[in-house]
């Protein structure tokens, strides 16, 4: 193997990606934002979860929220749902495991909170039907996706797709997405100064 090649071909993929993410998904990024202040103003809370690597953004992108990103500022309620271990295998040994997202959201949710998935094929059984049980409660949805949005296209009000089919590249950037929407809901908060 040509490590060189290698490492430079990756990072090109990588910035033609986030080129692409950058040009497509603005308008995208500034609804979910909206959704997410109108959520948090309302006093509720956004709900993150996803499978695998998608699971530690989920938990990655809650502590962000609830912690802090840039700065001490006050919290930001947010959950992961990926994170309860004896609720995850409850599920998945008492119901299945496609219902591990939707029953922690039906018993968390409220009208008014945020469902967010995070999913680069858009097509786990246990995502869509957490985003159906999250619809039927009336709360906002949401998904950061790629490969075309899978099966989250209209269950999603608002649906980020990162131009991309290579699992790596969008992973690379939801993580991206969702660190730009902490600092975002920071600022439109108004708990930090915009920089």
């Amino acid at each position: 193997m040509d490590v060189a090649s290698f490492f430079r071909s990756e990072f090109a993929e990588h910035h033609a990606v986030a080129r692409a993410t950058e040009a497509a998904l603005q308008p995208a990024f500034a609804g979910l934002l909206s959704a997410c202040v109108t959520c948090i103003r309302g006093g509720g809370k956004i709900m993150l979860f996803g499978n695998g690597g998608s699971a530690g953004d989920a938990q990655h992108l809650a502590t962000e929220l609830t912690i802090r990103y840039k700065t001490n500022r006050a919290p930001i309620a947010a959950i992961a749902l990926t994170t309860d271990t004896s609720a995850i295998t409850a599920a998945g040994n008492d119901i299945g495991f496609d219902r591990i997202f939707s029953r922690q959201i039906e018993a968390l949710g409220r009208q008014g909170d945020v469902a967010l998935a995070i999913s680069t094929s858009g097509k786990s059984p246990n995502i869509i039907l957490a985003l159906k049980q999250a619809k039927a409660m009336g709360l906002v949805t949401a998904a950061l996706g790629g490969k075309g949005g899978g099966d989250m296209a209209g269950l999603a009000d608002h649906l980020l797709v990162v131009p991309s089919d290579t699992t790596a590249r969008i992973q690379e950037m939801h993580i991206t997405l969702g660190q730009m929407l902490c600092g975002a809901l920071e600022m439109e908060l108004g708990l930090v100064s915009p920089s």
